[in-house]
């Protein structure tokens, strides 16, 4: 009894410790979250603006604000925000890394061009500039280099890795179904290097998000789209005084010169201190949401992997969404969802278990609009035909109808790499089929191959529906084909080039509604939540990452994605491509 009351009296102490910092906490985020007169927004691209909210605790326990990273959608915003308010006189961009994909970019890159026309200024800067951060950073009023930096501008490449060899030498059979010629999702298992019919595609897609960065880039810098391709075809840009003299940036500064140019720029003293203010204490020193009208529109945020149940934090889990989509069609404050997708898909079932609860929201008479980020593709796109509406931007991925199923055949690899052997005794015919211990007979293939196949059959025939094609043409661009936003339009698939809040004006005028307040789902957890619920899993995934390194990392998480997907028919694209 005595100990039991120690631990209760220590447990007691620990959650008044916890109460006690998020109090602390929010006392000293209020205190911070201030935008001083002549201001400077603090945008660094090698922060990860994802979809769905990152949850952190330590943010609560600290009430450190300006390093918290706002979702894309609370970027956009920020923004746009800061273009009509007298406190910020401009935008300073760290230009070294874009860790963000192109469409996302490309959406950030679209709000920045808006926010010149405010006449504030945009200034860029980097000692080493990426391709992806130049893509951005390239609309700025000026950019910049570090004199002994370096800019990247040699085109872009693609590398796929390929283990075929690897099973072999393991002596595991990797049993692959799919459909569609160009469902390249399984390749890595079963060739040695691209097919044909993937070498296509993706010298299709790739090609067309380049074309869209020497577009961009022409716009920006007055140079043309000839004259960007030869630059980087001869490795014209070897030292940032080459990318001076060709016209891609403004001039080779130091870091500490820039700032001096912006204090002229502020009419600020040369010992006066610059108010660079980040967008965490931005958000939490003004309002991004209207409130006070009745009528609203649900912005979903679908990030991730799709998968079956409850699914983790950076996932679709088929339980959580449809309980969500199901909770906003019995809102009657709800009019409209616009659902924002950045996926490459994942299990079959559950695309068809979010597909049907949309189906369901349309019925009840709310309009549904997808929004599509860096990739929408496969079961992403499963989701998504259903909507009233599709935009994608011009690099976005998309399509991929195709589905597949690998089963691994491990006992070679148990009996000769491990010397483990099975054994098995079974009440029916097909009872423990699915095992990796054996390999599958022709039969147990037929009847995959044909699960395989009426799935693919159910996904045209989703599309076509959708769509309002028929299924004979949805076969023709379906095949497992991944196709950009702006091809997408052309073939059908989506209907026009634009953004999340273009998403949000087309559900307005869908539901015939011209005041209304956004609410973005899922909703944000509490504080204690977040601690006890996300803490562990957080920092197990940090620890990982760091201990492994980024590309191991990588590695690990595809192959831990393999072992729970085994036997599951898949609809989703071969995303793990490394951007150079």
């Amino acid at each position: 009894m005595f100990f039991a009351a120690i631990l209760a009296l220590i447990v007691f102490c620990g959650v008044i410790f916890l109460v006690f910092s998020f109090l602390i906490g929010g006392i000293m985020a209020s205190d911070v979250a201030k935008v001083p007169a002549r201001s400077v927004l603090f945008i660094d691209l090698s922060r990860n603006f994802s979809e769905k909210k990152i949850e952190n605790p330590l943010l609560f326990l600290t009430g450190n604000i300006e390093d918290e990273v706002p979702t894309l959608y609370e970027l956009i915003r920020i923004v746009k925000k800061a273009k009509s308010d007298s406190s910020i006189k401009g935008i300073y961009i760290k230009s070294n890394n874009n860790i963000n994909g192109y469409a996302a970019s490309e959406e950030l890159r679209n709000a920045l061009g808006d926010f010149k026309k405010s006449g504030k200024f945009i200034y860029a800067y980097g000692e080493y500039i990426t391709q992806k951060a130049y893509h951005v950073s390239n609309i700025a009023s000026r950019i910049y280099c570090n004199p002994k930096g370096m800019i990247d501008w040699t085109g872009l490449s693609v590398e796929y890795m390929y283990f075929r060899n690897l099973l072999k030498k393991l002596e595991i059979e990797p049993q692959i179904f799919y459909d569609g010629k160009f469902k390249s999702a399984t390749e890595p298992f079963r060739e040695e290097k691209m097919t044909e019919a993937n070498r296509l595609q993706t010298s299709v897609w790739l090609g067309d998000v380049y074309q869209q960065l020497l577009w961009n880039t022409s716009r920006s810098r007055g140079i043309d789209t000839a004259t960007l391709r030869r630059y980087a075809n001869e490795y014209s840009v070897e030292t940032p005084q080459d990318a001076v003299n060709l016209k891609l940036i403004d001039g080779v500064r130091y870091d500490d010169e820039i700032r001096d140019e912006i204090k002229l720029k502020l009419k600020l003293d040369e010992d006066d201190k610059i108010s660079f203010v980040t967008p965490g204490t931005y958000m939490h020193a003004v309002s991004l949401t209207d409130y006070g009208k009745t009528d609203k529109i649900a912005v979903v945020m679908a990030e991730g992997e799709i998968v079956d149940g409850v699914g983790e934090q950076k996932e679709i889990g088929s339980d959580t969404y449809r309980n969500l989509i199901r909770k906003l069609r019995y809102n009657k404050d709800i009019k409209a969802i616009v659902l924002r997708i950045n996926s490459p898909g994942g299990s079959s079932l559950a695309s068809e278990i979010i597909w049907r609860e949309l189906y369901l929201a349309q019925k009840a008479g709310k309009p549904v609009v997808v929004s599509m980020g860096d990739v929408a593709a496969s079961g992403g796109y499963y989701m998504a035909c259903i909507a009233d509406s599709i935009f994608a931007q011009p690099n976005t991925i998309t399509g991929s109808i195709g589905v597949f199923a690998m089963i691994p055949n491990m006992g070679s690899f148990f009996k000769n790499k491990l010397g483990i052997t099975f054994d098995r005794v079974k009440t029916s015919e097909y009872a423990g089929a699915l095992t990796i211990t054996k390999p599958l007979n022709p039969q147990e293939r037929k009847i995959i191959q044909r699960e395989v196949d009426r799935i693919y059959k159910d996904f045209k025939s989703r599309v076509a529906d959708g769509r309002k094609r028929d299924t004979a043409y949805i076969d023709s661009i379906a095949q497992g084909r991944v196709w950009t936003g702006e091809r997408a339009v052309g073939i059908g698939l989506v209907d026009r080039i634009g953004g999340i809040e273009e998403a949000i004006r087309s559900a307005a005028t869908l539901a015939k509604i011209k005041e209304y307040n956004i609410r973005e789902y899922p909703e944000p957890k509490s504080p204690l939540d977040i601690l006890f619920g996300s803490f562990s899993s957080m920092n197990k995934s940090r620890i990982m990452e760091d201990e492994l390194g980024r590309e191991n990392y990588d590695l690990y998480l595809r192959m831990k994605r393999l072992k729970e997907n085994m036997g599951i028919i898949q609809a989703r694209v071969p995303f793990e491509w490394k951007w150079n």
